[in-house]
């Protein structure tokens, strides 16, 4: 896959499947973007690592289930997030994809 950016990523939502290329935790993000948590949380919950934790933990905090996120942001090596929904899943987009 070539590079991509966040606006590149928003703008692939309209399609009906991730790009090609993109990591597990990233599909997770994408899934959730288009409304679909369970599915967001099954490719979030596959990719065993640092990245998937972190977005485990933000479908978590979504769900509302706090102590559940707490345990997958420590997981993640990562502080509770303090910030909006909206602007976790910006950040974790525009890690993800550098």
């Amino acid at each position: 896959m070539s590079a991509m950016d966040i606006a590149a990523f928003r703008h692939s939502l309209v399609q009906a499947a991730p790009p090609e290329g993109l990591s597990l935790a990233l599909q997770g993000l994408w899934w959730d973007a288009r409304g679909d948590w369970n599915r967001a949380h099954a490719c979030a919950q596959d990719q065993d690592d640092a990245e998937g934790a972190a977005v485990h933990a933000y479908l978590h905090r979504k769900e509302g289930d706090l102590p559940n996120a707490r345990y997958w942001y420590a997981r993640a090596g990562r502080p509770v997030a303090a910030g909006t929904l909206e602007q976790e899943w910006a950040s974790l987009v525009d890690a993800l994809l550098r």
